[in-house]
């Protein structure tokens, strides 16, 4: 099923635009829309509060999901990375019109969605600093700081996901597919894996299999 999803910030806002753009590409490519999902919502709501989470969930292996531009998926990158990474999984093949962005299966998709992680690491780092150099300033002026007890970090996102992460390696997803569905960095991964023993196991099998099949 190919499925073009529309979004506009307000009702003031005008629909027309993108869907002409969508069929023109739909005509160019010789793709039949099947259905239209029309939304107005903000897109700095994370997808998964608006009808495209909803949407995504709907949406199966091999089906085809258009949208004009990536920001119509949200304003946010991690949010992005997150239904990117989610795309990939469940085998959704994305396409933008404007910037003319493919992510399917193929090796280029899995390039281009891990230069869209490092990006996003990025900006986590930039924003990193920012709050590092804020906290200084705050110790400086005798603020107490710390971290309280029991807050959440990347590492726990793994950790309540090893399940999950164990199924996706034996599905042969990259680890560069999962440090993308997950918005983790490669390092965080590599510090996870080596303190659970049936990711390292999954992903030992998975590169016994690669090698299987170019002997094969």
């Amino acid at each position: 099923m190919i499925i073009a999803y529309l979004r506009v910030s307000t009702g003031k806002q005008f629909l027309s635009n993108q869907q002409e753009e969508i069929r023109r590409y739909a005509e160019n490519k010789n793709l039949v829309i099947d259905r239209w999902v029309t939304e107005v919502a903000s897109g700095s709501r994370k997808g998964n509060d608006r009808k495209l989470g909803t949407l995504l969930k709907q949406m199966k292996r091999g089906d085809t999901l258009i949208v004009t531009e990536v920001s119509r998926l949200s304003r946010t990158l991690t949010d992005i990375m997150g239904i990117m990474g989610l795309c990939l999984e469940k085998g959704i093949n994305l396409y933008t019109t404007k910037e003319g962005y493919s992510f399917d299966n193929s090796i280029n998709s899995k390039v281009l969605c891990f230069a869209f992680g490092l990006v996003a690491e990025i900006e986590r780092n930039l924003i990193s600093l920012r709050t590092r150099e804020a906290l200084a300033l705050r110790k400086a002026e005798g603020v107490a700081l710390g971290r309280k007890a029991g807050s959440y970090t990347k590492r726990n996102i793994l950790v309540d996901n090893a399940a999950q992460i164990v199924r996706m390696l034996r599905q042969d997803k990259s680890v560069a597919d999962i440090c993308c569905h997950f918005q983790v960095s490669r390092d965080t991964f590599a510090k996870f894996r080596k303190e659970h023993p049936e990711v390292q196991k999954a992903l030992n099998a998975k590169e016994k299999r690669r090698k299987n099949r170019k002997k094969n």
